[in-house]
């Protein structure tokens, strides 16, 4: 009879080991990702509209006991959102499956995990950015942002 505990439950399976990222890896990535993350961006933002629209739809029914509803507009407005919900999905499913960390959908903000000085950080990129200049360590946040290279001449500058 085999040994019960050296078997693995069903629904824990392990964590797939975190995949790290050169400066030139983390580059191309960011670059590849850009168009997915302003996806998702816009996506996150219009979902939010029609949220609000919805729930102001379904708190005026309970407010008043009951309405008729304009189901051919509502229905749309449920298409919509089951569309850009998915669409969502999709864009973060794309980012997230090459390792890299989505850290803040609102400003645009991804994190590559690398290795500087032996010791494992991440590389920081927001929107807007020309290129990754910066890295954290992994207990800090975005303001704890250091320059990876402290000589670095700034924008037009190419990455190496």
């Amino acid at each position: 009879m085999a040994d019960q505990d050296d078997e693995i439950p069903q629904d824990e399976t392990p964590e797939p080991e975190q995949r790290l990222f050169t400066l030139t890896e983390a580059e191309r990535a960011r670059h590849e990702l850009e168009p997915f993350l302003v996806e998702a961006m816009e996506c996150r933002k219009k979902l939010s509209g029609l949220d609000n629209d919805l729930s102001a739809v379904a708190a005026r029914i309970m407010m008043m006991g009951g309405v008729v509803v304009p189901y051919e507009s509502l229905a749309k407005l449920r298409r919509e959102h089951t569309r850009l919900a998915e669409s969502l999905k999709s864009s973060l499913d794309r980012i997230l499956e090459t390792g890299c960390l989505i850290k803040d959908l609102d400003v645009g903000l991804l994190d590559f995990p690398s290795i500087i000085d032996n010791e494992e950080v991440y590389l920081c990129w927001k929107l807007g950015e020309d290129r990754i200049r910066y890295y954290h360590r992994q207990d800090e946040g975005f303001s704890g942002r250091k320059p990876i290279d402290p000589r670095d001449p700034g924008p037009g500058d190419t990455v190496q």
